[in-house]
């Protein structure tokens, strides 16, 4: 198969996955606040196909999943948005194009995307006027997310490294 239309369709499955993945999670109780089921298969494409699928998946995926689902809420897509580009760029650049190890890629990943929410946060405040501080978000945010951090961190790099090695 070509390897371009290989790449549009590797990626199309993945945004798919990156809708589909959080309602799986939501039927069974499990908080896409808490467990971060939309950064995983952003993470993994990233990883697997490079920035660009990253990026891109993490571009539409928040505001699609928004319109088809409702999830997440309206307010959080811009910043959701964000940060899913910087994981999934970041990934990609880490993984593919500079070849570090995979739970380096995605610690680095992690701390960029995170940091681009916060930053994100940070500029919506100047605009808006709102309840809570940057930090007592970004923190609450961080907490938060802790298992959905580690779920990442447990799974994805053994998931990638046995699609790579059965794929390559």
């Amino acid at each position: 198969m070509n390897p371009r239309i290989q790449f549009i369709v590797r990626t199309a499955l993945f945004l798919a996955i990156s809708v589909v993945f959080p309602i799986a999670f939501h039927q069974f109780g499990l908080g896409g606040r808490v467990f971060l089921p939309m950064h995983i298969p952003v993470l993994l494409a990233g990883a697997m196909f490079g920035p660009m699928s990253g990026a891109f998946i993490g571009l539409l995926a928040p505001g699609l999943s928004a319109m088809i689902t409702g999830m997440p809420p309206t307010y959080a897509v811009p910043l959701m948005t964000l940060e899913l580009v910087l994981y999934g760029a970041t990934m990609g650049l880490f993984q593919v194009r500079y070849k570090l190890n995979i739970y380096v890629a995605l610690c680095l990943a992690l701390i960029v995307g995170r940091i681009g929410f916060a930053v994100g946060l940070f500029v919506l405040g100047l605009f808006l006027e709102m309840p809570y501080g940057v930090k007592e978000f970004f923190t609450g945010a961080v907490i938060a997310g802790l298992p959905g951090i580690a779920i990442q961190i447990i799974f994805i790099p053994p998931l990638v490294m046995t699609i790579k090695k059965r794929f390559n």
